[in-house]
């Protein structure tokens, strides 16, 4: 097997980034320059012992670092970087995922995500401080890849769960419960702006953009497959944004297993065939909102209280 050294450098500067070690303490702590780490990371020749060395710092296994294998990630931000280099390049993705997928979602979602990811660190958590830092480099990596989706325009399928989108309309758009009540109402409106902001893309149908609601339970681990001129990649992930968030603990997996991608390539087959599209897509997530109305959740009445509490209200709540 052959080794591609600017691979081998693209997962070099992605589990740096997740160490929170910076390249000077790196090449300081393993005797080389930074400009040399810098040089690896680009995908220049690295001894196999320097490599070793990094790969002891990292706190990952050579055999991950190389890319033979599975490559296992513990450090989301790593895994977002990870995906983030992969998907540059990639013509196809598939995306499993929580209920709202960042890619379709609003600037209002984008506003209010890393407060709620802020929210799902618990206050006593340890390494709360290195947590909180994550989660704001998580958030560029995630705009960088956007604004990249944005230009290049890879063909892209999402798979939405409509139950994960049932219970993030009771929910909202929070990172932990027990939000002050205004807090909660707001959440809740932005998670119903969301939803409603879906429909639109369901009805209107983008090239390039294939939306499937799936009534059935889908997998708590969200995967993406992604396709490239010469390879593919598979990635499962326990890291999530939207709905009940987590971005601090779990084991992502990356490889290019040809059975593993062949076995997931059929589970998306099959959630695909039986998913709802377009305008019942549509119909569907409307009769969620016409139901929560019914209830006096979403009704009227309840917008009428939310628009008398002002943002400087809501801020003192």
């Amino acid at each position: 097997m052959s080794l591609r050294y600017d691979e081998i450098g693209l997962r070099l500067k992605a589990f740096r980034m997740g160490s929170g070690l910076s390249a000077e303490e790196i090449s300081r702590r393993i005797g080389i320059s930074r400009t040399a780490l810098y040089r690896f990371e680009k995908g220049e020749l690295a001894k196999i012992e320097t490599l070793e060395k990094l790969s002891e710092l990292l706190d990952v296994s050579l055999p991950t670092l190389l890319g033979v294998g599975i490559e296992y990630v513990s450090s989301p931000v790593t895994y977002y970087e990870r995906i983030r280099q992969i998907e540059e390049t990639a013509e196809h993705i598939t995306i499993l995922a929580g209920p709202i997928s960042y890619f379709l979602a609003t600037q209002e979602f984008e506003g209010i995500l890393e407060q709620s990811l802020n929210e799902s660190v618990p206050d006593k958590a340890p390494n709360r401080a290195k947590a909180l830092a994550d989660i704001g480099q998580i958030i560029e990596i995630m705009r960088e890849r956007k604004a990249t989706r944005l230009q290049r325009k890879p063909a892209c399928l999402h798979l939405v769960s409509a139950l994960e989108m049932e219970r993030y309309l009771m929910t909202g758009a929070v990172g932990r419960t027990m939000l002050p009540d205004a807090v909660a109402e707001e959440r809740r409106r932005i998670a119903r702006a969301e939803v409603e902001h879906h429909i639109a893309i369901l009805e209107k149908e983008p090239i390039g953009v294939q939306v499937g609601l799936v009534l059935d339970n889908l997998p708590r681990a969200g995967f993406q497959i992604f396709r490239q001129p010469t390879q593919r990649f598979l990635t499962i992930s326990p890291f999530r944004l939207g709905e009940q968030p987590n971005v601090r603990l779990g084991v992502a997996m990356i490889t290019s297993a040809p059975e593993a991608l062949t076995l997931h390539e059929r589970v998306v087959a099959d959630i695909w065939a039986g998913a709802l599209r377009g305008h019942a897509a549509a119909e569907y997530l409307r009769s969620l909102l016409a139901a929560r109305e019914r209830m006096g959740i979403d009704s009227p009445a309840a917008k009428a209280r939310l628009a008398e509490i002002t943002p400087a209200k809501r801020r003192s709540r």
